[in-house]
């Protein structure tokens, strides 16, 4: 006997009821799974987190670790507060008006208990909304105190006074700088010829300066030793005297003396040759 029209339609009611049955045990299932896992959050070291309770800023920050929040009411915003860099370019002007591009390296790092009023004040583009103007700012109040050379011959002083300023400035913001870097300093091409020009004219003029203090040294030396030398021979002469000089002359044939051999020159000259051996032999024999 088949089933009528009225028990099929009970049977297909019961599945019915039975797939919703299932289905309100997953959806209950999944929420209760999502509001276990959705109230645990984790905040990594380097880190600090900003609890939001209905979108409202709880003002104390998120310490590393992990923590509870209440589902659906309650959200976390993680920031980084660990060391990071930003680099941007600028463009200002010399105290002598010439045009310098300039890359700027700024490593800085978040105030971490203060990163509710951070994210309250600026939100998370705190770089492009905080730190990129302040660079602005600060290289063109900076560069304004230096001439274009001195921002080559100076370039640590620029460096310090740059630093120094984007710290006061960036603090008012919560953001601790670090340390700064000047990429490179541009300036048009003229102005970079001028200056090498200049640079090789004061490199020629400083080696004429050595070389002219050397030729002053070296001729002083020389007056030095031929004043010495002529007062040398000055104490000579007044040394001597005219038993010094017989004396001296007397030394002088006796070193000839002991230097002859006992031979007598046999040159010839104009007048006769006189032999004075007999005469020394025959006054020997008397």
């Amino acid at each position: 006997m088949s089933p009528t029209i009225k028990e099929i339609t009970q049977e297909g009611m019961k599945s019915a009821v039975q797939m919703l049955k299932i289905a309100v045990v997953l959806i209950i299932a999944l929420l209760i799974l999502g509001t276990v896992f959705g109230s645990l959050y984790i905040v990594d070291s380097g880190e600090r987190g900003v609890l939001l309770t209905w979108g409202k800023v709880e003002l104390k920050a998120v310490e590393p670790g992990l923590h509870f929040k209440t589902p659906w009411m309650q959200s976390v915003q993680i920031f980084d507060v660990k060391t990071q860099k930003y680099e941007t370019d600028a463009i200002a002007a010399s105290r002598d008006l010439q045009t310098v591009s300039t890359t700027i390296a700024v490593n800085y790092n978040l105030q971490p208990e203060s990163v509710p009023i951070i994210y309250s004040e600026i939100g998370l583009s705190f770089a492009e909304r905080v730190i990129q103007p302040a660079v602005q700012e600060v290289v063109k109040a900076s560069t304004a105190k230096f001439s274009a050379e001195e921002l080559i011959t100076n370039r640590a002083a620029a460096k310090d006074m740059i630093q120094q300023m984007l710290t006061d400035r960036l603090a008012r913001s919560h953001i601790i700088v670090v340390d700064t870097a000047i990429i490179n300093f541009e300036f048009s091409p003229a102005f970079k010829d001028a200056i090498e020009a200049k640079v090789t004219a004061e490199q020629q003029k400083l080696k004429a300066e050595r070389d002219f203090q050397r030729t002053l040294i070296e001729a002083n030396m020389t007056y030095v030793k031929a004043d010495a030398e002529a007062r040398a021979l000055e104490r000579q002469k007044s040394a001597l005297t005219p038993e010094l000089v017989e004396l001296r002359r007397i030394d002088a044939q006796r070193a000839a003396i002991d230097k002859w051999d006992g031979r007598l020159p046999t040159a010839t000259s104009a007048m006769p040759f006189i032999d004075i051996t007999p005469a020394k032999e025959t006054a020997t024999v008397s």
